[in-house]
């Protein structure tokens, strides 16, 4: 306990986290307004497959694309900033159980990200729906276990995305570089890999992202996937495990 009650002095002494957490906040609500602005609009081209259809999925699409790349971009500054400026070594020192600080990195973090990204995900749905009102394209009700696994998924997303970038973190030990493949990998490398062709579709089934993705989906991605949304999330969890306890096997190993 006194380990996770320094951990989280340190993250909330810290301005990053506060800085993240703004810029969260502002991308998810932001974006849900300029959603409900244009569900509100009615945008009926007559052609099903280009009409604007307002879904909670659409209204929280901020969080999904965005705010969950900033969650690990703050959760990897948590570890990586420690390594910058050698505070990492009083830590040990202090801690001699490496593993022990960075679970308790890692937990800090996935509270911090569950909390933040639930009152962000229920505030944007709930704003959009106010905003956007009624109409024939405007389908913001929650009827289906599927539509609110679209919505609670963020959480589940945003703790296993926080655990996933502390572990980064503490293999790279650099700001930029663990910056750079977090928001690379899902952004450029899982897409790019799933346009090439049939042998990158086949691939990109087993990327771990496209499976977390591929929970918190309610639209059909266009790729077979050999699970359903839950086994995309155990594909996930289990990517995020194998990372962690690599990042604890290599910390304990060489020097801090």
């Amino acid at each position: 306990m006194s380990v996770l009650a320094a951990e989280r002095i340190k993250l909330t002494s810290t301005r990053s986290p506060w800085w993240c957490s703004f810029a969260i906040a502002a991308l998810g609500l932001g974006i849900a307004v300029l959603m409900a602005l244009l569900g509100r609009s009615n945008l009926d081209t007559g052609d099903p497959a280009n009409q604007f259809l307002l879904t909670p999925d659409v209204a929280v699409s901020g969080i999904s694309q965005f705010g969950i790349l900033v969650v690990m971009i703050m959760a990897a500054l948590a570890v990586t900033t420690e390594y910058r400026f050698g505070v990492i070594r009083s830590t040990f020192q202090a801690v001699p159980n490496r593993s022990l600080v960075i679970g308790a990195k890692a937990l800090n973090l996935a509270v911090l990200a569950a909390v933040l990204i639930g009152v962000v995900t229920f505030g944007a749905y709930y704003l959009a729906k106010a905003i956007a009102g009624t109409g024939p394209l405007i389908h913001m009700d929650i009827t289906s276990a599927d539509q609110w696994r679209a919505i609670y998924g963020l959480v589940i997303y945003a703790v296993l995305a926080a655990v996933l970038a502390v572990a980064v973190g503490a293999l790279l030990r650099q700001s930029a570089g663990a910056i750079a493949l977090l928001v690379l990998w899902p952004l450029v490398i899982e897409s790019i890999i799933g346009v090439m062709g049939s042998i990158g579709r086949d691939i990109y089934v087993f990327l771990p992202f496209a499976n977390m993705l591929h929970f918190i989906s309610l639209q059909s991605t266009g790729f077979d996937f050999h699970w359903g949304p839950w086994g995309g999330l155990a594909y996930f969890a289990g990517f995020v495990a194998v990372v962690l306890g690599l990042s604890m096997v290599v910390v304990n190993k060489r020097d801090a």
